[in-house]
């Protein structure tokens, strides 16, 4: 008698645990079964023939979102920065679709202010960062808009396409920057920005202050003079809070005539590196 009791003890707990395994089995692989989503399995072969940095350069989260894009025809190769022109065909020819044009975009830095220019009101001591300068009143520069030159830009870039300059200023190299943003969200004072290489009419100035208060303080700040916008064609350049801005929209129409009375240099006809070492005199086009 105490033996039966003993094995039920067991058994029963063992057999009612067995059948809820058993019934929670099926019911799992019977919604595999109808639940399952299907997968092209095109998506896992074309994520391996991405670079597998996840930039986010193509628009994507990711190089396994812009594959999925791929694949849905969503997106052409050349929307990878990355991908060199061979990467881009064999892409290309697994998918059976063309690898598209893309337009080059690089960033761009809207500061021309470095130490030679614009010098120092004050001098910053604490933690050698854009980031911590930036929040003690600004930084020390006289121009509280201007580049702070600690260079949050360079150690954020992964590509080894920003280095800072003698006089501290971040130059990027068009051929290695694959627009992936991080400069961007490192710089404090929203300076840098991604624009494609045909846009090369670039105002090098987020200076507020007009004429004579913005030359005090930087040499070849945007003085609001109005020559650019005058001497473009209509339309390409309009004055806004002391600063020309260029209407891009427009870009088929943009000309370096835009340049040539610039009494400071603030706005540069670009082509290629943005900056060029010794600094070019006030009105040339940098290129």
């Amino acid at each position: 008698m105490d033996d039966a009791v003993s094995l039920s003890t067991y058994l029963v707990p063992t057999l009612i645990l067995g059948g809820v395994g058993l019934t929670f089995g099926l019911l799992i692989a019977v919604a595999h079964r109808f639940l399952k989503v299907w997968e092209d399995p095109r998506i896992v072969e074309v994520a391996e023939m991405l670079p597998g940095s996840n930039c986010g350069a193509c628009g994507f989260a990711g190089c396994r979102a812009f594959a999925e894009g791929l694949v849905a025809e969503e997106s052409q190769p050349a929307g990878c920065t990355q991908l060199s022109a061979d990467d881009m065909e064999d892409v290309a020819s697994f998918l059976g679709v063309a690898a598209g044009e893309a337009v080059q975009r690089v960033a761009r830095l809207l500061c021309a202010g470095d130490a030679s220019v614009a010098p120092q009101q004050a001098e910053y001591l604490g933690l050698a960062t854009c980031a911590a300068a930036a929040a003690v009143a600004g930084g020390g520069k006289g121009c509280s808009w201007g580049c702070l030159g600690l260079a949050d830009c360079e150690v954020s870039c992964d590509y080894d396409a920003i280095h800072m300059d003698p006089l501290g200023l971040p130059h990027v190299t068009p051929e290695k920057c694959t627009a992936c943003n991080d400069c961007v969200e490192a710089c404090p004072k929203d300076l840098f920005v991604i624009m494609p290489v045909d846009q090369k009419l670039i105002v090098q100035c987020r200076s507020a202050l007009e004429g004579d208060l913005a030359e005090a303080i930087c040499s070849v700040a945007c003085t609001a003079c109005g020559k650019c916008a005058l001497d473009a064609a209509p339309g390409v350049i309009a004055m806004r809070g002391g600063l020309a801005v260029v209407d891009y929209d427009r870009n088929d129409l943009a000309g370096t005539e835009a340049i040539e009375r610039c009494p400071t240099g603030a706005i540069a006809w670009v082509e290629g590196t943005q900056f060029t070492t010794p600094r070019e005199p006030a009105g040339s086009a940098a290129g």
